[in-house]
């Protein structure tokens, strides 16, 4: 006892430290869904052809996406997630602007038993920041 009130201070120290540490795995996989970098993706992309769903709303969507992407609003998504029904058992990147709505997405396709969703850490600002590419012209439908 004696000890630990006289080290309390570096004690304090040293579980805070290992907070800090711990904190990025957990925010990496936040409500279950595993959130990948921009370099993750391609990886993701190139080697399971996971489809892209773009989450953000029309004119986002219309001013760059990720080639293929299939373009559905967050808003839109828990009404239109049947449109998706084929891709169930499929890796899914789920993408926004920066994060915050992909998540709410992933959430979404977690519910309705999507056994792949990944959300891309950092949304496009991300994307862009890593210097990968975008398209401008509309992406193709969900089917």
């Amino acid at each position: 006892m004696e000890f630990i009130t006289s080290n309390a201070l570096l004690i304090g120290l040293a579980l805070g430290s290992a907070i800090m540490l711990l904190m990025p795995m957990f925010k990496r996989s936040a409500g279950g869904v595993p959130s990948v970098s921009p370099a993750e993706a391609v990886t993701l992309i190139n080697r399971t052809n996971a489809i892209v769903l773009d989450v953000r709303d029309d004119a986002e969507f219309a001013s760059g996406h990720i080639a293929d992407a299939i373009h559905i609003p967050v808003a839109d998504l828990a009404n239109r997630v049947g449109e998706l029904k084929k891709y169930k058992t499929k890796a899914v990147l789920v993408n926004c602007q920066r994060g915050a709505r992909s998540a709410k997405a992933c959430e979404i396709l977690r519910i309705a038993e999507f056994t792949q969703v990944h959300n891309l850490q950092g949304g496009l600002d991300a994307w862009q920041q890593a210097k990968l590419p975008l398209v401008k012209t509309p992406g193709k439908a969900a089917s």
